[in-house]
């Protein structure tokens, strides 16, 4: 809704001089005490300060003053800005929360441990410290090297997944190494009938169970006629009550 004030006192000095609302009203609309919008309008409080008109810099409309003026008990409302400036991006390290400072070597080590390739400026964006403190850690001079173990800063609330992935990924592809879904891809297993297709291509039909003639026997087996297999049939049990005689 509205923003924050801009110069409060001086307001204040503006709108006892050149309104008639009550001190209430001019101390909730400027975030004072009404004794302290007392104190201005007696010369005790903001002397030397020259009054801001809130109606030039657009923070108030005069439709607003009026309405406060005709009713004591309505509060005013700081208007809302008509451009909006964008936020400025953050320079330099994170912030890092007092509480957590304390972890840093703890997840500098694990970044140095699992990401090698990260680059120093990376570890800098990842966990709020300095360049000073990286390389303590990794050549092991640290103040507090004997207690430093590996942990990792997402687990300890310094950077988010999101960030350290995108940090990985980019000194992966700085690098030339394979991206990690890039790797698995590798590692995939096939279906039994990608897995014989390959085989098949690689080795060929005389490398199959039996052979050549295993390659080639459903062939001959569809070259067979009927009148031979059953004239071998009766011919197997011929000799067969023969040998029962």
């Amino acid at each position: 809704m509205a923003t924050t004030l801009l110069m409060p006192k001086a307001t204040a000095v503006w709108l006892v001089d050149n309104t008639s609302l009550s001190f209430e009203q001019i101390a909730a609309f400027c975030g004072l005490h009404p004794l302290e919008v007392q104190g201005v309008a007696d010369g005790d409080v903001a002397g030397g300060i020259m009054g801001v008109n809130p109606v030039q810099n657009g923070q108030l409309t005069r439709e607003e003053i009026e309405k406060a003026e005709a009713d004591p008990n309505y509060r005013m409302k700081v208007s809302d800005p008509k451009v909006r400036v964008a936020a400025t991006k953050r320079k330099g390290p994170r912030y890092t929360p007092i509480s957590r400072r304390n972890e840093r070597p703890n997840a500098i080590r694990w970044l140095l441990r699992n990401h090698p390739e990260l680059k120093d400026a990376q570890i800098i964006r990842l966990v709020g410290t300095t360049k000073s403190t990286i390389d303590s850690v990794r050549e092991n001079t640290h103040w507090n090297s004997a207690n430093i173990q590996p942990m990792d800063p997402v687990t300890l609330g310094l950077c988010s997944q999101i960030d350290l992935d995108l940090e990985v990924k980019r000194a992966a592809a700085k690098s030339g190494q394979p991206m990690a879904d890039e790797a698995d891809t590798g590692t995939m297993l096939l279906t039994a009938e990608e897995a014989l297709a390959t085989a098949g291509g690689r080795t060929g039909a005389t490398d199959l169970p039996g052979g050549p003639d295993e390659a080639r026997r459903p062939e001959q087996d569809e070259e067979l006629d009927a009148d031979s297999v059953f004239a071998k049939l009766k011919s197997l049990k011929s000799d067969s009550a023969d040998q029962d005689d």
